[in-house]
């Protein structure tokens, strides 16, 4: 019954008797859901925490980072902050197929303070009526609330239906935050605005159907993305619309292409946002439920409001060695055209005598160890550090080699029953 879906041969030390006999091939299929209707390849890890309250199967999954960052002059900064995720979902049969309860919640309004955390080149959104740059924003409390149902049609063809107050619509590769490859990586991709950052949206409704190593999904949601007040819901009208074609040949891959508009997504740019990406997905398992974790990925922006063609390019991964140590990268090419809108006179100066776009290359290398394990919680501490290769027009402002490094802590929920 179970062998079309690959992601069992990983959860079954997790799953209890009780749990594996409850749940039909549509439960099983909801179980690999990463973000909204978005998925990792079925052999990546998935360390999460497997309860049962009668005959609903909940599912419990938490990290956070504690992070020092420090980053060169003149307009790098240095933080003590703290980024986070936590997950639950509660799942049951249901009228032949399953219902599942999905809500994600984040500190990182308490833990990220003055609306941003440092990243050299980094863009998007706003912070005190002004654009947010060379930081990352926070992310909303709430990241994720709504409801899956899926139903077997027979003949490995299963009908997904997603609905989300606060949610993630079939734009894009997992978000970062969720993504195999970037778990052990706590900034955020300089690309991040190019390829997921649809992962937390309003009014979110999706239909999916599946058929063996096929998907095809189709989504309505509200464009805009969350303001300032990270502690609302980003809810607004079902204005923007995306695909996303997904072929998962095996455990180990997975393939996506999709495409969307997105209304007027930043409060202070006029126009809307054709996203268009692509990306693979790779999994190798190593042995000790960790796996070897790679994506490649390619987003493009077309803003209707300045007429910009903007691309990103990104590669990353973590690599287990020996199960308590890891390696990580990531390398990016991304095309930034908003590095100085925080100071609109330089902007338009440099528009005049060296273009408004600029081609940003960032490099970062890692390594994480985990220190120890108690009875619900594990703690590993690693380091990355990045450099840029950046145009010689915009080094007067950055340097000639800026660079930043990164010290953390990082605080996960221990799998198991």
């Amino acid at each position: 019954m179970y062998k079309r879906l690959p992601l069992v041969g990983i959860l079954i030390p997790f799953l209890s008797f009780a749990q594996m006999s409850s749940m039909n091939d549509a439960g099983m299929y909801l179980m690999n859901m990463a973000s909204g209707t978005s998925m990792n390849p079925g052999s990546a890890p998935m360390p999460m925490l497997m309860r049962s309250a009668g005959s609903w199967n909940m599912m419990f999954m938490g990290q956070a980072f504690v992070v020092d960052t420090q980053q060169s002059p003149p307009r790098g900064a240095d933080k003590l902050y703290s980024t986070s995720a936590a997950m639950f979902s509660a799942s049951h049969t249901f009228a032949g197929g399953t219902f599942q309860f999905q809500s994600m919640i984040s500190l990182e309004p308490l833990t990220v303070t003055g609306e941003r955390y440092p990243e050299l080149f980094q863009t998007g959104e706003t912070a005190y009526g002004r654009p947010i740059v060379d930081g990352q924003h926070p992310h909303n409390f709430l990241m994720g609330l709504g409801v899956d149902y899926a139903h077997s049609l027979g003949a490995g063809t299963i009908l997904q239906l997603y609905y989300a107050p606060v949610g993630d619509p079939a734009l894009g590769p997992v978000a970062y935050p969720h993504r195999a490859s970037s778990a052990e990586i706590p900034q955020a991709p300089l690309s991040h605005h190019w390829q997921d950052s649809t992962h937390i949206s309003g009014n979110v409704a999706t239909v999916a159907i599946k058929h063996s190593w096929l998907r095809l999904e189709a989504s309505g949601f509200h464009g805009a993305e969350p303001g300032e007040n990270r502690w609302k819901i980003p809810w607004g009208a079902m204005d923007s619309w995306a695909g996303r074609l997904s072929v998962t040949p095996s455990s180990d891959w997975t393939v996506q292409f999709s495409a969307g508009r997105i209304t007027h997504p930043e409060i202070l740019s006029p126009g809307d946002v054709i996203r268009t990406t692509a990306s693979v997905a790779y999994s190798k398992p190593m042995g000790g439920g960790e796996a070897w974790s790679t994506s490649l990925i390619w987003g493009r922006n077309h803003d209707t409001g300045t007429g910009h063609n903007l691309n990103s390019y990104l590669l990353e991964s973590v690599y287990p060695i020996h199960r308590r140590n890891f390696l990580t990268g990531r390398a990016e090419y991304v095309d930034k055209d908003e590095l100085f809108a925080d100071n609109p006179a330089l902007e338009s100066q440099l528009d005049r005598t060296a273009g408004s776009t600029f081609r940003i290359e960032a490099y970062t290398a890692g390594y994480r160890r985990d220190i120890g394990t108690f009875k619900m919680i594990e703690t590993g501490i690693g380091a990355n550090a990045t450099v840029y290769a950046i145009p010689a027009a915009i080094k007067p402002y950055y340097g000639d080699r800026p660079w930043g490094v990164s010290v953390f802590l990082r605080i996960r929920l221990k799998p198991g029953r």
